[in-house]
């Protein structure tokens, strides 16, 4: 919608001296004026916009109609005599509206009109109307929000016409750029979101005798948080407990459930609830968060004795992991539950054994969710468990940092042809530092 606004001038004609009839509209508040002219029309600048007259010299408002009709516009016109008529045409108005404002009304003066039509119709675009002695206010204007301006006895249809094409283009492109700058600055929110959600291992001797090395990718485009989610919390007695788990599902809201698991695991870590009953538990508030009752989850969860020859698995339908010596590399997958959600809330701890095995020093533990080896490497294969595991043996001289960024690179382009890994990832590296 165009809506135009007209100072008075002494260089503009009278209205009466063009013979001009002004009838009032059927809404009392606006007048109409005659159509463009047949034959004026460029096809190459047909726009969609409403285009509405402030002004309250009939003379005036003719002067303009005219400039209309002679430019390449095919455009009608809706002419209100006050702001106050305006503002309810605008109001009233659906789709795109552009204003040409005068700022000498019978209820407005200067750039208050200017903002007024912006409260009014923020998606309007303005052009202001001035004198030759006014060009300064004309720039006031365009600063305060409009469009263009442009000095009355120096108008004439083809400017008038690119005046009124220009400001509706700019309007639209000031609306683009504020919604990518409204868009930009939610994705850098939702980022910073993200990336506090992710976690920091708790390791409490200093310096650190426990080596972590972590790897997280998720799978939906442009997320820094997926529904894989991972810990490692060392407890006052020196105990290092860790764990990697993986919700069903690829959207926000596993990720939020992952987030919320991960945060019941650390919790239930330092209030002392590990193994079984930790299983029992996070089953439980998984049941009671989760979106639907088809959601579950997958976890193994490891705790490393002091004693450095320990290890406790606890796992919850989740895959097995690597243990690597200076030997070689072999798969652990002890006996283990079903995963998190299937059968309700209220399982006893059992459905969980914990799984005890003694380890030599210099072991390490890799535990990760199925995204490292269920990727396409052709047509109907997958890399699979097998695949995964004859890649680490061809790295088990790495350490810990170079092995899984090695292993993460070698997965993601046997998948690359098949176009990329589609699943989130998360990997553990877990070692007891050499004693020096």
């Amino acid at each position: 919608m165009l809506l135009l606004v007209s100072q008075r001038s002494a260089t503009w004609t009278p209205a009466f001296q063009w013979g001009c009839e002004v009838a009032e509209g059927p809404t009392g508040l606006e007048s109409s004026l005659p159509r463009p002219r047949a034959g004026h029309a460029d096809p190459g600048w047909e726009l969609d916009v409403t285009l509405v007259l402030v002004e309250d010299d009939a003379g005036d408002a003719l002067l303009v109609e005219e400039y209309l009709a002679d430019s390449a516009l095919n455009l009608g016109l809706t002419w209100c005599k006050t702001l106050a008529e305006a503002q309810a045409v605008l109001a009233r108005t659906a789709g795109p509206l552009c204003v040409l404002l005068d700022l000498h009304l019978p209820d407005v003066h200067g750039l208050d009109a200017v903002r007024r039509v912006l409260n009014s119709a923020p998606d309007a675009a303005i052009i202001v109307l001035t004198g030759l002695a006014e060009s300064e206010i004309g720039l006031d204007a365009v600063a305060l929000g409009a469009q263009d301006y442009l000095v009355k006895n120096r108008v004439d249809p083809e400017t008038l016409g690119r005046a009124v094409r220009y400001a509706v283009q700019r309007k639209v492109v000031e609306r683009a750029s504020a919604a990518l700058q409204v868009s930009r600055l939610r994705a850098e929110e939702n980022a910073r979101l993200e990336l506090g959600l992710l976690p920091t291992p708790l390791l409490r001797t200093v310096p650190a005798d426990f080596s972590v090395v972590s790897r997280y990718e998720p799978g939906r485009d442009h997320a820094l948080l997926g529904g894989d989610f991972y810990d490692v919390v060392q407890t006052a007695d020196g105990t290092v407990h860790a764990v990697v788990g993986d919700v069903s599902g690829h959207g926000a809201a596993e990720a939020a459930l992952g987030v919320c698991l991960r945060v019941a695991w650390r919790a239930a870590v330092l209030t002392g609830c590990v193994g079984s009953d930790q299983a029992r538990l996070l089953n439980e508030i998984l049941c009671a968060e989760r979106a639907g009752e088809h959601v579950f989850a997958t976890y193994v969860s490891l705790r490393f004795d002091p004693d450095r020859r320990t290890l406790h698995t606890v796992r919850a339908g989740h895959h097995g992991s690597l243990i690597r010596t200076p030997g070689g590399i072999d798969w652990y997958e002890p006996d283990g539950g079903m995963a998190l959600g299937l059968l309700g809330p209220y399982l006893p701890a059992s459905a969980w054994p914990e799984a005890v095995r003694a380890v030599e020093p210099d072991t390490a533990v890799v535990s990760f969710t199925d995204g490292l080896f269920e990727g396409r490497t052709g047509p109907g294969t997958r890399l699979g468990e097998t695949g995964l595991l004859d890649l680490a043996h061809r790295h088990n001289e790495l350490a810990g940092p170079e092995f899984v960024h090695t292993l993460v690179q070698e997965v993601t382009a046997l998948a690359a042809p098949a176009g990329g890994l589609s699943d989130d990832l998360a990997v553990l590296h877990l070692a007891w530092e050499k004693k020096s």
